[in-house]
C-alpha cells in the first residue's frame, strides 16, 4: 500500500492525523488540489483500509487515569496453546489500551491505564491475574511521559 500513495496523499494523511476535524475544503486548499479530488483522494483512502477511523483523542490524566502501566506477560505451556482465549480476554479490559505479541523472554506487552496504583492492584488481583495461562506479570509503572503520539511519519 505505501507505494501506492502519492505526495498529495502523504500530505492529506498528515493533516489530518493533526487534526480529523478539517473539512476537505480546508485540507484542499493545504495541500494544493481543489475540493473534489481532494475528497475523492480521502474516500479512496477510507476505502482502502488506509484511513481506518476518526476518532477524538482525550487526555487521560485530565478524565482521571493518572497511572500508566506497562506489564509485560509470560504465558505457561498451557497459557501458549490457549493463545485465542488469552487474547480475547485481553480485548474485554477497557483499561488495557495495547496488547501486543512479543518474541523474546515475554510473550505480550500491555499498556494499561488506572486512576493510582491502588486501582491498577485491584486490575490485577480482580481481572488481569484471573486469566488463565498466566505464568508471570512483570509490572512496570510509567513514571512520565517523553512522547506520545498517534501520528505516524507519512509524510517524507
Amino acid at each position: 500500500m505505501q507505494g501506492e500513495l502519492d505526495s498529495y496523499d502523504r500530505r492529506i494523511l498528515a493533516l489530518l492525523q493533526e487534526d480529523a476535524s478539517l473539512s476537505s475544503a480546508q485540507i484542499a486548499e493545504q495541500v494544493g488540489l481543489s475540493q473534489s479530488p481532494c475528497w475523492r483522494r480521502i474516500q479512496r483512502m477510507k476505502e482502502e483500509g488506509i484511513i481506518r477511523g476518526q476518532v477524538t483523542l482525550l487526555d487521560r490524566k485530565k478524565i482521571g487515569l493518572n497511572t500508566q502501566i506497562f506489564a509485560e506477560i509470560k504465558l505457561n505451556a498451557h497459557g501458549r496453546s490457549n493463545f485465542t482465549e488469552f487474547t480475547e480476554a485481553i480485548r474485554g479490559f477497557p483499561e488495557v489500551l495495547e496488547c501486543y505479541v512479543l518474541m523474546g523472554s515475554v510473550d505480550f506487552l500491555l499498556r494499561i491505564v488506572t486512576a493510582d496504583i491502588e486501582a491498577y492492584e485491584r486490575f490485577f488481583f480482580e481481572k488481569l491475574s484471573m486469566v488463565p495461562g498466566i505464568q508471570e506479570v512483570n509490572s512496570i509503572v510509567a513514571l512520565s511521559e517523553i512522547k506520545s503520539t498517534t501520528s505516524l511519519p507519512v509524510v517524507r
